[in-house]
């Protein structure tokens, strides 16, 4: 996950206990989903990274690798968060994203996440605002 990651300029560059904090024992925190999209060779070709709190999820990271960009990798990840969020009778799902990053602002505003926000120099190397999303879940509906 971590490798994926470091290749792309607009990810979470998280550390490595970061990454290693996710498998850990969350008794004490809220609970977290990973999903993780391989190809048939077991290679990974893309991660999500979400966290469960009361009726609220948030997509902490979504990283696809350069070579199975556009896809579907990243709609079919975001597209099962939104399906489990909605099983565990969440209520919405939230992230925020790089300015920059037109490609995942396109994906989800094409799943029905709604700009509601921003945090201005949210993000460095390089200073970067942060655009904040929500989407409201529905019964019975869930965008693919």
């Amino acid at each position: 996950m971590a490798r994926v990651a470091r290749e792309s300029p607009t990810a979470a560059h998280w550390t490595d206990q970061h990454y290693q904090s996710l498998f850990a024992d969350t008794s004490s925190s809220a609970p977290g989903l990973i999903l993780v999209a391989m190809e048939d060779d077991e290679a990974t070709i893309g991660f999500l990274a979400a966290r469960h709190v009361s009726l609220e999820w948030e997509l902490e990271n979504i990283v696809v690798s350069r070579r199975a960009r556009g896809k579907g990798v990243g709609a079919a990840l975001l597209a099962e968060l939104l399906s489990r969020a909605q099983n565990s009778a969440g209520e919405s799902v939230f992230l925020e994203v790089r300015e920059s990053n037109t490609a995942a602002r396109a994906l989800y505003a094409k799943l029905g996440f709604q700009e509601n926000g921003r945090r201005k120099d949210y993000y460095s190397n390089p200073a970067e605002d942060a655009v904040l999303y929500s989407k409201t879940l529905k019964s019975q509906d869930i965008s693919r």
